[in-house]
């Protein structure tokens, strides 16, 4: 039987109001060092699997600092009907607000069939990290089939609309040279911060594998493929530290 499940966060200045956990999608208050809130996703089982409805939403109101993260990877796992899952992610930030999400890597099984779709809106003074990880087969494992979508919009107007497939259902051509090159881990980190109308990033390669690009507007993304997991959190984790420390100089 498939699971549907939405799980819910609103912060605000004064704290969490809402923090709802649904299903498999168990939500955490966790201890933060800094000025941001701190919600942490912990999986209460597997999920998703074939046939699943996964939804997050997080409203990050004005003036309000939060940071998501998760205790462990998502492992997309085929269920008995061997129907597609979804796993939608809807993300809002206020005026003067700033969201840190950091998830942990999603491993696409052999066998499974995701797709996921991130959806952002941010207000124009609003700030955003977000970081996305994929992570194609366990080790020595043939992929899943994986879809992953990730749209921005800023001030109402589109700042990001990019989409990636990988896996045996998904069009030729994924594993070629243009796209992943063999490689079986693959990411994004993107930074908005309306710093970057002033003293925009410059273009440049990341190592031999990933590349900075800054956007039409105040953000950079960068983007990276890599052997495995751990060379690919090491590639984002440098250029997230590289780019926040360029902001504040």
């Amino acid at each position: 039987m498939s699971v549907h499940a939405t799980a819910r966060i609103v912060a605000d200045r004064t704290g969490l109001p809402v923090l709802t956990s649904d299903g498999p999608l168990a939500l955490r208050r966790t201890r933060s060092t800094g000025p941001h809130q701190r919600v942490t996703v912990v999986g209460a089982m597997s999920a998703p699997l074939g046939g699943d409805r996964l939804a997050v939403d997080a409203d990050v109101r004005d003036g309000a600092r939060l940071t998501v993260d998760a205790a462990a990877a998502t492992l997309a796992l085929p269920g008995p009907s061997g129907e597609h899952a979804r796993y939608d992610v809807t993300l809002s930030v206020g005026e003067d607000a700033e969201l840190h999400w950091l998830p942990q890597q999603l491993i696409a099984a052999r066998g499974s069939d995701l797709g996921m779709h991130t959806r952002v809106r941010l207000a124009p003074t609003a700030r955003l990290v977000l970081r996305e990880e994929q992570i194609l087969g366990r080790h020595g494992e043939e992929p899943g089939t994986l879809t992953t979508r990730l749209t921005v919009h800023r001030a109402g107007r589109p700042l990001l609309d990019t989409e990636l497939a990988c896996g045996p259902e998904a069009p030729g051509g994924w594993d070629g040279p243009a796209v992943l090159g063999g490689h079986r881990a693959v990411g994004q980190l993107l930074v908005v911060d309306p710093a970057y109308e002033d003293k925009p990033a410059e273009p440049r390669p990341l190592g031999a594998t990933a590349a900075l690009t800054p956007l039409a507007g105040p953000a950079v993304l960068v983007t990276a493929v890599a052997a495995d997991a751990l060379a690919l959190r090491r590639v984002l984790a440098d250029a997230h530290e590289d780019l926040l420390a360029g902001l504040h100089r």
